[in-house]
């Protein structure tokens, strides 16, 4: 049996759906991952490591061009080859290098069938995909989630940072703490992972930003924790008025 829940757990865990809700509400569905097929996606996942996802894009456009979502062409490819492709991306020889190693290993682990690697069991392909060398745990979940729509949500910078300053995590919370939060709160639905991660990279882009972030026009402005401390110096997750408004979840 696991530990049981709480009524501070269901009202939690309503509490980040109506995070959900509202953000879906008021910007709309995001449609990612913006790719065509699951080659696609797994590229753009390397190529957005350490930059901008325009320049990721101009990356892929490339690679498009040249015919390199095809296995069979991509696998005909030297890494230096590839470098010249990925450029745009930049740190363009690692990243080479990690699509190479990739499509190396997919060959020999699953004999080049994306069908035969999504369908290897949730955990364990995450613990596969972990030894490769190139790949962390942030774009092993984004192959996972929009590639292979298996149930691991990004808990990306953007979504740490939102969730630290609306008093969900700690500010140094890292990856895997972030993560943890999001599936005990949530239930494990692609889908929901899918759509609530596009939305609040949004945020964090246009809203929630490091430096000078713009609290005022925020559609979650309203669920910031009070200015005022209490219980014990910390600061309340969530306040009175809140938490009137919230439907209570079935036990």
């Amino acid at each position: 049996m696991g530990i049981p829940e709480t009524a501070s757990d269901r009202q939690r865990r309503a509490l980040l759906i109506h995070y959900y809700r509202t953000l879906l509400e008021t910007l709309g569905p995001q449609g990612w991952w913006p790719a065509r097929t699951r080659m696609e996606v797994i590229l753009g996942a390397i190529l957005t490591q350490n930059t901008t996802w325009r320049n990721a894009a101009l990356a892929l456009a490339r690679l498009r061009k040249a015919g390199l979502f095809k296995l069979k062409k991509l696998r005909q490819m030297s890494p230096q080859e590839l470098e010249i492709y990925v450029r745009p991306a930049g740190f363009f020889r690692q990243k080479a290098a990690t699509i190479s190693n990739f499509v190396a290993w997919l060959d020999r682990r699953h004999q080049g069938s994306l069908y035969s690697l999504f369908s290897t069991p949730s955990e364990l392909l995450r613990q596969e995909l972990m030894k490769l060398k190139g790949l962390g745990d942030e774009t092993i979940d984004a192959i996972l989630l929009y590639a292979g729509r298996k149930p691991f949500f990004v808990a990306d910078a953007y979504t740490r940072r939102i969730l630290s300053r609306h008093g969900w995590l700690p500010s140094n919370a890292d990856y895997a703490t972030a993560q943890e939060l999001i599936h005990r709160q949530l239930p494990r639905d692609p889908q929901l992972f899918n759509e609530f991660h596009a939305l609040l990279v949004e945020i964090g882009k246009h809203h929630c930003k490091k430096q000078a972030p713009d609290c005022g026009k925020c559609p979650l402005a309203e669920y910031l924790p009070q200015r005022d401390l209490s219980h014990n110096g910390e600061k309340p997750l969530i306040s009175s008025e809140q938490e009137s408004r919230i439907e209570p979840s079935p036990a």
